[in-house]
C-alpha cells in the first residue's frame, strides 16, 4: 500500500482529523459563549480559521456538527459518572448514587458554560431534543444495570424502570431549573435533596 503523502510532516488523514477537531472545538466554544443557536457553519469556520469546504469535509450539515458536539460532552459526563460510581463500587447502592449525583452537580456549578450544552434549553433544535430524549433512555438503562446487583429478587422490572426514568427525567429538569436560577440552593444542599429523593424512590427496590 502506498503511504499517504505528507505535508509539513503530516498525512492527509492527520490534517483532516486536525481540521475536524478545530471545527468541533470552535463549535463548543461558541455554544458555551452564546448558546447552540449561535453555532453556524460560517461562524464555526471563521473561529477555526478554515474555509467552508473544510466544514463539509467533516460534517454533512450544521445538525451533524451540533450532534457531534453534544455527544462529546454527553460522553465526557457519563465517564465522570461511571468513574465516580467505580470509586464506590464496594459501597451500598445509595452511596454510589450520591457519588454520581455529586459529581454532576458540582460539574454544573464549576463549569456552567459547558454544562449548558447538556442542561440547557434546546427548544427549536429537533436533533438536540432527540438526543436528549435518547440519552435519558440510555442513562436509565445504564443505571438499571448498575443497580441490578443491589435489587431485591422479586422486583418488578417495569415498575423499577418507570421509577428510574422518573428519577432521571426529574434530575435533568432540576439541573435546568438550577442553572436558570429558579432553584436557590448551593451544590452540597442540592446533592443532599436529590439523594434524598433517590432514597425515597428506591426503598421498595433495593435490598436491606
Amino acid at each position: 500500500m502506498t503511504a499517504s503523502r505528507r505535508y509539513s510532516g503530516k498525512t492527509a488523514d492527520e490534517r483532516r482529523a486536525e481540521r475536524r477537531l478545530a471545527l468541533l472545538g470552535a463549535a463548543l466554544d461558541i455554544w458555551q459563549e452564546q448558546g447552540w443557536a449561535a453555532v453556524t457553519m460560517r461562524g464555526v469556520c471563521a473561529r477555526a480559521n478554515l474555509t467552508d469546504r473544510y466544514f463539509y469535509e467533516s460534517f454533512a450539515n450544521r445538525d451533524a456538527l451540533l450532534a457531534t458536539a453534544w455527544e462529546q460532552v454527553r460522553d465526557e459526563t457519563l465517564r465522570m459518572v461511571l468513574d465516580a460510581v467505580a470509586a464506590h463500587i464496594e459501597r451500598p447502592a445509595l452511596d454510589q448514587l450520591r457519588a454520581a449525583v455529586d459529581v454532576v452537580v458540582h460539574h454544573v456549578q464549576e463549569e456552567p458554560a459547558r454544562a449548558q450544552i447538556l442542561f440547557g434549553d434546546h427548544a427549536g433544535s429537533a436533533v438536540l431534543e432527540q438526543l436528549r430524549r435518547q440519552t435519558v433512555q440510555e442513562t436509565t438503562g445504564l443505571l438499571i444495570e448498575l443497580a441490578r446487583p443491589h435489587l431485591k429478587p422479586d422486583v418488578d422490572g417495569l415498575e423499577f424502570r418507570v421509577n428510574v426514568l422518573l428519577g432521571i427525567g426529574g434530575f435533568v429538569e432540576i439541573m435546568l431549573a438550577w442553572r436558570s436560577g429558579l432553584l436557590d440552593a448551593d451544590a452540597d444542599a442540592l446533592v443532599g435533596h436529590l439523594t434524598g429523593v433517590g432514597t425515597s424512590l428506591s426503598r421498595m427496590f433495593l435490598k436491606g
